[in-house]
């Protein structure tokens, strides 16, 4: 079996461990005589299941008992619209902190329910720093504050918690979601999609406090609304089964490794090879202030669209797959969740260290 090194910033690579485990079990889970693909939602075994990923997300999170967790789909854009939905309900305001395409999008979409504002943006600098917010930047009218705590495509995270008063503060951590400790009693909501660090795609995760739920507006689409999705357990039509399996086998990998203090830690390893190279390097180099680097998400450029492309196509043919940055940014992105090796990241550097040499 030959495996490339997969860069991708989503779907992204999966713990090979993880895998084989799903492999083993694909046919025959637990002695039941079927997959989990062919189960019944409602049935006890699959009940077992999404128990058992709730449990290990409060374990390894420190989820309080006042806030539900939710398996959902319609991937994270769909919360764009489901948070005012559901939230932007007393003052019809809502305070958008924009750092990257999808934030910008997610406050596009809450203009349909109320009147959001910007409170504060990055787009003069295409997206390529995190701005300082501070309490007095919100308005204590606004029914919550939102932010997207890492930008996949642009590599950024934010290095603080926003301090929002009595305002709810919602986040959606698609990108860094389960890369490091989280503190989730500072948030309303935290959300992410699960194709980055959680499972396959298919799977939104939802953690809500509990005293937000209960006011969504009246056109809301009961599919939409927090509350009825909580009431009913993330059962109140066939959640996507096969991914909560895959999320909890990722979930029991994730307290396998030492939790996320070590899974943090391994990450801050990974992107410091990384980093330390592309800040030495003669050719290649980082656009991210240091303080607002990503883990997770690693941009460079040479400077040279030419030679940027010439080193995608040679990067790929040596098995660095997906190493293309976005469409919008050009250039390169290595993103480095947590299934990424700390080997697949030292032979990327090996290779960009032949490639400046060949071509300096």
């Amino acid at each position: 079996m030959s495996r490339v090194y997969n860069f991708s910033a989503g779907p992204s690579m999966l713990p090979l461990e993880v895998l084989e485990k799903a492999q083993a079990e694909l046919l025959d889970y637990k002695g039941s005589g079927q997959s989990v693909m062919e189960m019944s939602h409602r049935s006890k075994v699959f009940d077992d299941i999404i128990k058992e990923a709730e449990s290990l997300f409060r374990e390894l999170m420190n989820i309080p008992d006042n806030y539900k967790v939710l398996f959902l789909q319609g991937g994270a854009s769909t919360q764009f619209a489901a948070i005012p939905l559901n939230f932007m309900q007393k003052n019809k305001k809502a305070d958008y902190i924009i750092t990257g395409v999808w934030a910008k999008k997610a406050f596009q979409e809450a203009q349909k329910y109320g009147t959001p504002r910007a409170v504060a943006s990055s787009a003069d600098k295409t997206f390529s720093y995190i701005p300082k917010v501070s309490k007095e930047d919100i308005d204590p009218e606004a029914d919550y504050v939102y932010y997207c705590m890492n930008n996949t495509i642009y590599g950024t995270k934010f290095p603080y918690i926003p301090e929002t008063g009595n305002v709810p503060l919602i986040a959606d951590i698609s990108s860094c979601f389960l890369s490091e400790p989280l503190d989730v009693t500072k948030f309303a909501m935290v959300y992410g999609g699960a194709q980055k660090n959680v499972a396959p795609a298919g799977l939104v995760v939802a953690i809500i406090r509990e005293d937000m739920l209960g006011n969504a507006a009246d056109i809301t689409p009961t599919m939409l609304n927090y509350k009825i999705q909580a009431d009913a357990d993330s059962l109140y039509n066939t959640p996507p089964c096969f991914t909560i399996y895959m999320c909890k086998l990722v979930l029991e990998w994730i307290k396998e490794q030492g939790g996320l203090e070590a899974i943090k830690a391994n990450n801050v390893k990974k992107a410091g090879i990384l980093y330390d190279f592309l800040d030495n390097s003669k050719l290649f180099k980082s656009v991210i202030p240091v303080e607002d680097r990503s883990l997770m998400n690693i941009p460079f450029i040479t400077g040279n669209e030419e030679l940027d492309a010439k080193f995608v196509k040679e990067a790929t043919a040596a098995g660095f797959i997906n190493i293309k940055g976005h469409r919008t940014t050009g250039g390169m992105r290595a993103s480095c969740y947590n299934a990424m090796p700390i080997e697949g990241v030292e032979k990327l550097v090996e290779f960009m260290k032949e490639f400046e040499k060949a071509n300096s």
